[in-house]
C-alpha cells in the first residue's frame, strides 16, 4: 500500500512532528502537557526542523494512528486475541500481526485483565466467598466505577473489611498477582512488567467510596469508625458528604443553591440534623425558607433512598463546582475554606 510504504520512510520522532503539526498549534500544546520535557523538548526539535509536509506522508501518519488508537482500544476492552481477530478481518494477518505487537511490546496489559470484562454481578458472585483480602487486590486494579459497583453488592459483614484492606494495601508482588489470577481464572492474563505493582491506598477506597451510592458509602464508614477510627477518619478527610455543606462557608453555599432545584433539596434536607438545616436556612430570603420548609411538611413521609438519592445529586453539584475552581472544601482537619 502507497500510505504505508510512505509511512515507513520516517521515524517515529518525525511521525509525532507530523502529528502534531496536523493537530493544530491549540491541541497540540494540549498534548504536550501531558508529554515529560525531554519529549517536549526533542518533539520541538522534530518540529522546527520540517518546513514542508507531503500530503501523502501526513495521510499515512494520521491512518497509522487511528489504527494505532482503535487496536489499543480492542485490546483494553476485549484483550488481545480480540484484537488480533478483529483487525485480521479489516487488516490481514499481516498488518494486525504488526499492530499488536507495536503496542503490546510498549503497553502494559494489568493485571487481572480478564475480570475488568466481567459484568459486574456476575463477579460478586465470583468474589464473595472468596478472602477479604482476595477481593481487596482485585477491586484495587478495577476501574473505581466497577469497583464500587462490586463494593456494594458484597454481603454487608465484609464490606467494611474489603474497604479498609484495600486503604491499607501498598504494593504487591508479581508471584502474589499471578498466584491469585491462577485461583481466579484459568486462562492467565499477561503481566508485561516485573517491577512491584502498586495499587490500592487511601485515594483508590476514597474514589470508590464517592462513586458508590450513599447507603454503602455511610454502612462502611460506620463500620470502620468501630473497627479502625483511624483509618476511617483518614477517608473521611477525602472525602465530602452531604452533612459536610457545613464545612462551607456562606457565599459558596449560595453558589450551590443557585446550582440545586428547591425539590431536591427539600427531600435531601428531610434527614438531617438542625445544624445543616440552619446553615441552608440562613443563606436564602425568609420566603425561599418559608417556602422551603412549606415543601418538606407537604412532601410527607419520604423514602430513604429518595433523600439520599437527592442528597448525592446535590453533593455531585458541590464536587463539580470545586472541581471548577468556584469553591474550595475546607475537609477535617483543615484551617479554612477559600474561595
Amino acid at each position: 500500500m502507497a500510505e504505508s510504504k510512505e509511512a515507513t520512510k520516517l521515524s517515529g520522532r518525525q511521525k509525532a512532528a507530523i502529528f502534531m503539526i496536523s493537530l493544530g498549534a491549540e491541541r497540540s500544546a494540549e498534548v504536550m502537557k501531558h508529554l515529560k520535557d525531554e519529549e517536549v523538548e526533542a518533539l520541538t526539535f522534530e518540529i522546527a526542523r520540517i518546513e514542508h509536509i507531503d500530503p501523502a506522508q501526513k495521510e499515512a501518519v494520521l491512518k497509522e494512528f487511528h489504527e494505532l488508537m482503535v487496536a489499543q482500544d480492542f485490546i483494553l476492552n476485549g484483550g488481545i486475541d480480540y484484537a488480533r481477530e478483529v483487525l485480521e478481518r479489516s487488516l490481514g494477518s499481516q498488518k494486525a500481526m504488526d499492530i499488536v505487537n507495536r503496542l503490546t511490546s510498549s503497553l502494559q496489559v494489568k493485571p487481572f485483565d480478564f475480570v475488568r470484562r466481567t459484568d459486574p454481578q456476575h463477579l460478586v458472585n465470583f468474589l464473595q466467598s472468596e478472602h477479604p483480602q482476595t477481593i481487596a487486590l482485585v477491586l484495587a486494579y478495577l476501574e473505581p466505577k466497577k469497583a464500587s459497583e462490586v463494593l456494594k453488592e458484597l454481603p454487608v459483614e465484609i464490606q467494611a473489611e474489603v474497604a479498609k484492606r484495600v486503604a491499607k494495601m501498598q504494593r504487591t508482588t508479581p508471584e502474589v498477582l499471578r498466584e491469585v489470577e491462577r485461583v481466579l481464572e484459568r486462562k492467565l492474563s499477561t503481566i508485561a512488567s516485573e517491577d512491584f505493582t502498586s495499587a490500592g491506598g487511601i485515594d483508590a477506597i476514597v474514589e470508590v467510596l464517592n462513586m458508590a451510592d450513599r447507603s454503602t458509602e455511610k454502612t462502611i464508614i460506620e463500620t470502620l469508625e468501630e473497627e479502625d477510627p483511624e483509618l476511617a477518619e483518614e477517608i473521611k478527610k477525602r472525602m465530602f458528604v452531604f452533612e459536610d455543606i457545613v464545612l462551607l462557608d456562606d457565599k459558596s453555599i449560595q453558589k450551590v443553591l443557585r446550582e440545586v432545584d428547591n425539590n431536591e433539596l427539600a427531600k435531601a434536607l428531610k434527614s438531617v440534623d438542625d445544624e445543616v438545616k440552619e446553615k441552608i436556612f440562613r443563606n436564602m430570603s425568609k420566603r425561599a425558607v418559608t417556602l422551603l420548609r412549606e415543601d418538606m411538611e407537604f412532601m410527607g413521609p419520604t423514602r430513604m433512598s429518595d433523600v439520599e438519592e437527592a442528597q448525592q445529586k446535590i453533593v455531585n453539584v458541590i464536587r463539580k463546582l470545586e472541581e471548577d475552581g468556584e469553591v474550595v472544601i475546607a475537609r477535617s482537619g483543615e484551617d479554612e475554606m477559600v474561595v
